[in-house]
């Protein structure tokens, strides 16, 4: 069985070093570049997947969807769950890394950033710009819940459930499977693939747009481990 994770390519608030989460911003033109190229790799490798999944936002939908175009091969399914997205960043959405670093201290910063279970500070609805960085999006309506801030921790929660439920029997039956999704959302996926202890997953780095390919057993062993550069 053949597992292949895409980091979605570079957004625009990634070129402008904004901390992004929830925040549905569009891939920027090096981040098209990015998808197109993994596109072509996996074109380059003969990886056909039979099945796509993604997050309900854009920056990966996209990233799928002109990767899929690459290989010619737009016709198959593609799954959308929030479960896959980012994990929400909370007052952090929409702030400048480096200001938040220089206001909060790079222990804590780095903790959040790199760490597996410190959570930003939540987003509270006095902040004068909520609506702008906490939108009332009507895909979120159906959730019991809205987080309003995320650890890498409570990230790999919801990400796991949905391996398990939907992507695990997805492998079984169609041996080839693709995810497009984020940084944080992609981490906790490898940090369960790898066996990663808490402790270490601040070594885990995902590559906007770079293709991650697990060749697994039916028991999610891995047998083979290949990155596709640039």
């Amino acid at each position: 069985m053949k597992l292949i994770l895409i980091r979605h390519g570079q957004s625009v608030w990634n070129a402008k070093n904004l901390f992004t989460g929830w925040i549905d911003v569009e891939l920027s033109e090096k981040g098209e570049a990015e998808a197109k190229r993994a596109g072509e790799l996996l074109k380059e490798a003969g990886l056909y997947p039979a099945i796509c999944y993604t997050s309900y936002l854009k920056r990966a939908i996209h990233t799928a969807q002109i990767a899929l175009r690459e290989l010619n091969w737009e016709h198959i399914d593609v799954l959308r769950s929030w479960k896959l997205n980012e994990r929400h960043y909370g007052d952090w959405q929409g702030k400048n890394k480096d200001e938040v670093k220089a206001k909060y201290g790079e222990e804590l910063f780095l903790a959040v950033r790199r760490g597996y279970d410190t959570p930003p500070p939540p987003i509270e609805e006095s902040e004068p710009d909520f609506d702008e960085r906490y939108p009332k999006d009507p895909k979120y309506d159906h959730l019991p819940y809205r987080p309003k801030s995320e650890s890498l921790k409570d990230t790999r929660e919801r990400v796991m459930e949905y391996f398990y439920e939907e992507i695990v029997p997805s492998l079984l039956v169609y041996d080839t499977v693709m995810i497009a999704a984020h940084g944080n959302s992609l981490r906790a996926l490898i940090m369960f693939l790898e066996n990663i202890a808490p402790e270490d997953v601040r070594t885990i780095e995902v590559p906007t747009g770079t293709p991650i390919v697990y060749d697994l057993t039916k028991e999610l062993k891995i047998k083979d481990k290949i990155v596709y550069t640039h």
